[in-house]
């Protein structure tokens, strides 16, 4: 399986020296958590990459389990006094593997097709869907392998393909101008619904919605993954379809695709025809929660006296039958976006003094895009660490701002035989009618 390489070079060598290997990373790192092994460690991996492309280790099976074992959540960015781009080095790293490295049959057609063959297409998609709900349908849950029963359990039974139209007006002043959304793949398989409730609080906010049916797939599968060719040509559909409506603003609602749409600029940066133009549609994206909370009266350095008197009036509704609620920092929009304060306080707007901080909120419940079907081991520990977490606030609702996240939180609060509400933050704020 191992395969004898000369030394290539595949990292940026002066990011990866940025790491000093001082430990601040240890404790926001998952998988060190979990195992407690250096080489399941931010800085350990850095270590594992740097002497892959040196020569002084293989690139074999023990170097490829530790990079594989990465969730790519970026926790270690958020604490870095070095300012070390952790994400940047890993998907080079990744791609690099991909092009140099033979995987087991069965990891190779999971990733290659099962994978990126059908996830970044809605339609194959919701073909793929078809035999989950006919198994569902006559209960044979039972007779799969228990690979199978885990990754079906992530499926929805309520999947809802729902398709926005390609203009959606202001419903509520002052009018904001014209917005781009991303539809997403996932999202708009799955949780069509959601899509809508977003397209609806954007709309009453005073945004004129634009949703290009042309647009693709964000790229950010192929990012994490190792395929950095085919994110590319996502980047640059995208880009190409968003530059003819003339937008202020391009939102999304999944939060690791945010992450990915705000790094077309990195991502192409090497490419003259595309630099400039990835930059540009990167400064525009922001998150659906970002939207909302400038369109509340909230400015960038914080709170103001408008949102004082919401939460007041809001805590002042608060009454011990109204459900308690916590929300779940999905990775990449805590760590890479940096977005933490917005999303609770419109959460807060809504139940003030019955939002409760989750335990442990901004440590990856395990879903990292496909992670928790390449490596389901890792994967079930985190979620059972997730899930422990939500229900010891004893909160009846917990709000999220990513499908991955959304799917797999679901899917443990099921296994805990738990009551608990798992909610977008966009549902749940059209819920509430913010």
């Amino acid at each position: 399986m191992n395969t004898n390489m000369p030394p290539e070079r595949f990292l940026d060598y002066d990011k990866s020296l940025a790491c000093i290997h001082c430990g601040l990373c240890l404790s926001s790192c998952p998988t060190y958590l979990e195992t407690g092994n250096e080489n399941d460690s931010p800085r350990g991996r850095i270590y594992l990459m740097r002497a892959v492309q040196d020569g002084r280790l293989e690139l074999g099976d023990t170097a490829v389990r530790h990079i594989d074992l990465c969730l790519g959540c970026r926790a270690c960015e958020a604490v870095c006094p070095s300012g070390v781009q952790y994400g940047d080095l890993l998907e080079h790293t990744r791609d690099h593997i991909e092009k140099h490295y033979k995987r087991s049959v069965f990891q190779t057609f999971l990733r290659r097709v099962a994978i990126e063959k059908v996830f970044p297409f809605p339609g194959r998609m919701k073909l793929a869907l078809l035999p989950a709900k006919i198994i569902r349908a006559l209960h044979l849950q039972a007779l799969l392998p228990r690979f199978v029963r885990e990754a079906l359990s992530l499926v929805p039974a309520n999947a809802s393909a729902v398709k926005l139209p390609f203009v959606s007006p202001p419903t509520a002043g002052p009018e904001r101008g014209r917005a781009g959304f991303i539809s997403g793949c996932v999202m708009s398989v799955l949780f069509g619904d959601t899509n809508a409730a977003s397209a609806r609080l954007l709309n009453r906010a005073g945004f004129e919605v634009i949703t290009p049916p042309d647009q693709g797939c964000c790229g950010a599968l192929y990012a994490h993954s190792g395929q950095l060719e085919l994110a590319r040509a996502c980047a640059r559909h995208n880009i190409e379809v968003f530059e003819r409506h003339n937008l202020a603003t391009i939102v999304i609602n999944a939060a690791g695709c945010g992450s990915t749409l705000k790094e077309y600029g990195q991502l192409l940066r090497d490419d003259p025809a595309w630099a400039e133009r990835a930059r540009l549609f990167s400064a525009k994206v922001k998150d659906l929660t970002e939207s909302l909370y400038v369109a509340a009266g909230v400015p960038p350095g914080g709170i103001n006296a408008r949102m004082v008197r919401q939460l007041e009036s809001s805590s002042a509704r608060s009454s011990p039958d109204t459900p308690k609620v916590t929300y779940h920092d999905a990775c990449h929009l805590a760590h890479p976006q940096h977005i933490t304060k917005p999303p609770r306080e419109l959460v807060r707007a809504v139940v003030g003094d019955n939002f409760i901080e989750l335990p442990e909120s901004d440590v990856c419940c395990g879903s990292a895009g496909s992670y928790n079907l390449t490596e389901p081991a890792m994967a079930e520990r985190l979620q059972r660490r997730k899930i422990d977490n939500i229900i010891k606030t004893g909160a009846r609702i917990v709000v999220t701002t990513n499908p991955g996240c959304l799917l797999q939180i679901r899917a443990g609060l099921l296994k805990a035989g738990s009551s608990i509400e798992a909610l977008h933050i966009a549902d749940y704020l059209d819920r509430a009618s913010l």
